[in-house]
């Protein structure tokens, strides 16, 4: 053998260069890999929880429209008597001292209110229409929709401060319990539950930026008072347009974003518009898209939140019923 023949051991440097290369290469990618899972994860977190918020505000306020003008059995707002206690510390009343809550029918005209819109507003236009409303938790150039209406089912029993109408079908009441509203037996009581739907610019607290779909609703206690509650955050813009019908046959001739009182009574569905926003920026990512949603002006954020328009139509059966009947 010869003495100078050695066995090789180990790596030259040149193919250490080389697999560290190559080591660096594939943890590149690698790395590039799960950022990229990362942006997608994010993507799809965000989209599933703005979709799940505006499916429940959809949801909450589509029911509402709908069964505004429910007052059980009796379809004649007019029947309804007013129990002389019926006081809130915050009625809601209009700049002219109107209450919101109590009157089913406009007092000097007399047309029915169950549904009342305000289209595009300004925050001097909702607090005179509007005084539980604060000018400074509302979005400008966002609709309101205020609904009038009783709870589904009838009441088991009642607590006390609890506002609910009695009716037996013919005559009703509207009353605050433990007053004893005068209606012939037998009778129901079902609970007044009317509620206002706004666009607030804060969803928990102000100026955290994340604007939100909320509503006025009635709370029974020792006084009766109208309380906020917040549905789902990322809201930016409540959008209503009401289909109309003139001439009594029960069907829409036209759809109105800006009916007058006269012709909102006539109101027999509704076309809602929701647009929301994910509840996150992505560095990565800038909304250059314009929404225009009913009559509304052009919305350009050009920010980095991604948004949706959600839509539907939902048809009012009591105003309708209304309607078709004559009453």
């Amino acid at each position: 053998m010869n003495k100078y023949h050695r066995i090789q051991t180990g790596f030259t440097l040149i193919e250490l260069m080389i697999a560290m290369l190559l080591g660096l290469l594939l943890t590149g990618a690698l790395l590039t890999m799960l950022a990229q899972a990362r942006v997608s994860f994010q993507q799809d977190e965000f989209y599933a929880s703005m979709l799940d918020e505006s499916r429940f505000a959809m949801r909450e306020l589509s029911r509402d429209v709908s069964m505004a003008g429910y007052i059980g059995d009796i379809m004649v707002p007019g029947v309804i008597d007013l129990d002389t206690s019926l006081a809130i510390d915050e009625d809601c009343e209009r700049a002219d001292g109107e209450s919101f809550a109590y009157r089913l029918t406009d007092s000097v005209s007399g047309v029915d209110t169950s549904i009342i819109s305000l289209d595009n507003i300004t925050t001097a236009a909702a607090t005179a229409q509007f005084g539980c409303l604060e000018a400074s938790e509302l979005v400008a150039g966002t609709d309101i929709v205020a609904v009038k209406k009783l709870s589904g089912a009838p009441a088991t029993a009642l607590q006390v401060g609890d506002v609910a109408l009695r009716n037996n079908g013919t005559v009703g009441a509207l009353f605050v319990e433990p007053i004893d509203a005068a209606i012939p037996a037998p009778f129901e009581d079902r609970l007044y539950t009317p509620s206002i739907y706004f666009i607030r610019n804060y969803t928990e607290t102000a100026g955290d930026g994340n604007p939100a779909l909320c509503r006025k609703i009635l709370v029974g206690g020792a006084t009766a008072t109208m309380e906020t509650e917040c549905i789902a955050g990322g809201i930016e813009n409540l959008q209503v347009e009401y289909g109309i019908d003139t001439n009594g046959d029960g069907s829409v001739d036209r759809y109105l974003p800006d009916p007058t009182d006269l012709e909102l009574a006539g109101a027999v569905s509704a076309r809602l518009y929701l647009l929301a926003r994910t509840p996150d920026e992505e560095r990565s990512y800038t909304n250059d898209k314009t929404y225009s949603i009913s009559n509304s002006d052009d919305f350009a954020p050009a920010d980095s939140f991604r948004r949706r328009v959600y839509t539907t139509t939902v048809n009012m059966l009591n105003k309708r019923n209304r309607q078709v009947t004559g009453i």
